[in-house]
């Protein structure tokens, strides 16, 4: 039997002081900690700090889009020796997968990625994510880490997904931290503040929003920090961390490469009609369509949306946006069949 997929995404505010520098102690601990985990678990890392460590190199740096394509392209070379550095220590070799949103929306590339990541795992040998800044469009790249990291989490069929922050876990109006949450819903939602490092890109709330679809999909989310001496373990283990239960879920493979491509360039709006519809597990037809958002072509993944603005699924579009929207309205179109639909 195999075992199970883990992955571990670690913030730039996590791993790095407040000049951006990747602090050494931190780095030694999380090879530590995932080379004792190494037994039970298939691992990726997917690591930020690479747009921190590259910065400092940049004369006048104010955080423009070029400027973080070119202090990534000079940080991630930094980053990835400062990991072969301590996880040779433990005899693991690792190997940098800078990825970008087509490994992920195009179904033959996806599957060569996870086959490359078996050969991986395979051979004991650790991968570190990170978005490949450097190519990526501003409309292609993802959102953050966060997404990132769910993304990979679905699209695996990973058991957990461990987020890693400096607050240590996910925290109510008290700033004390909530260890277990059966239900991103409105309530858990309020407690959110909207501030987020001076490093990263992400913030609670965009760990919430991925939170809330890897739980639907079946995977187990832990917000935890780095204190203690094994605080993965710990997190794993509900001692520590925030955790939030996965719901039952028992969609193939295939289906759950479908929502790894969630977030996605196109957004399909639908009316209350065709939600419930949906939720029946019935196909999109064109008449309850309400409008198209963003540039799609037949078979890529588009998200769904309500009249509430709700995020209810993906889909793989039968046709382009620009074919979806010549046939707003119209009767008896399917703009997406059932088996290529996920509803969350």
């Amino acid at each position: 039997m195999q075992k199970p997929v883990l992955v571990i995404k670690l913030g730039t505010a996590v791993i790095t002081d407040e000049k951006g520098i990747i602090v050494q102690s931190i780095i030694k601990k999380v090879a530590a900690e995932v080379a004792s985990l190494s037994g039970q678990y298939r691992i990726v890392l997917v690591s930020s700090g690479a747009v921190g460590s590259g910065r400092s190199f940049f004369q006048h740096y104010k955080g423009t889009l070029t400027e973080r394509k070119a202090a990534a392209a000079v940080g991630n070379p930094i980053l990835i020796r400062h990991y072969q550095k301590h996880f040779s220590a433990y005899g693991i070799p690792v190997a940098q997968a800078l990825c970008e949103r087509h490994h992920f929306s195009s179904r033959p590339r996806f599957l060569q990625l996870k086959e490359t990541f078996e050969e991986f795992w395979k051979n004991g040998v650790l991968p570190i994510m990170n978005e490949n800044d450097l190519v990526s469009n501003v409309e292609l790249k993802f959102s953050d880490n966060d997404e990132l990291a769910t993304l990979t989490a679905i699209g695996f069929d990973a058991g957990a997904l461990i987020i890693c922050t400096s607050v240590g876990g996910f925290m109510d109006a008290d700033q004390q931290i909530i260890p277990r949450v059966d239900k991103v819903d409105g309530r858990i939602l309020g407690y959110v503040r909207t501030d987020k490092s001076s490093l990263g890109l992400g913030g609670m709330l965009s760990k919430l929003t991925f939170t809330r679809l890897a739980n639907s999909l079946g995977i187990k989310v832990v917000i935890c920090g780095l204190g203690g001496k094994a605080p993965f373990t710990d997190a794993l283990a509900g001692r520590t961390g925030t955790s939030f239960r996965p719901q039952a879920s028992n969609l193939k493979a295939r289906q759950k490469w479908l929502a790894s491509g969630s977030i996605t360039l196109g957004s399909i709006f639908v009316d209350k009609g065709a939600a419930r519809a949906l939720s029946l597990r019935k196909s999109l037809l064109s008449v309850g369509i309400r409008k198209v958002q963003g540039k799609f072509t037949p078979g890529e993944v588009v998200q769904l949306i309500d009249e509430e603005e709700n995020i209810i699924g993906v889909a793989k579009a039968k046709m382009g946006a620009e074919e979806v929207a010549a046939n707003l309205s119209r009767k008896n179109v399917v703009a997406a069949h059932a088996d290529d639909i996920v509803i969350f």
